[in-house]
């Protein structure tokens, strides 16, 4: 019987890409889970994430400083996915 352990999607820091699938972070199922956390609280979420963003903008920076990716690359990335979720979820067009 072989055992399969999934890894959590979380950031690997200071490269910000998931340690469970390797995609950009937050990747989609971290996003999914990011939303059944916060569901009540979406305030807390964007609080949460804006956090991140300066963060992973330090990082980033540091480590490419070159190739960073743009202040709204990282915005989208970190701040625009919720604001789309709750579109749909509302029945809004985004």
């Amino acid at each position: 019987m072989v055992i399969v352990t999934r890894r959590p999607h979380t950031p690997i820091r200071p490269i910000w890409l998931c340690r469970g699938c390797g995609h950009p972070w937050p990747c989609g199922d971290a996003k999914l889970a990011l939303l059944a956390e916060y569901e009540r609280d979406r305030v807390c979420l964007f609080v949460y994430l804006a956090g991140l963003l300066g963060e992973a903008a330090d990082d980033l920076g540091k480590l490419r400083p070159d190739d960073a990716c743009s202040d709204a690359e990282l915005f989208d990335r970190f701040l625009g996915w919720p604001s789309r979720s709750q579109s749909r979820a509302s029945g809004h067009a985004n």
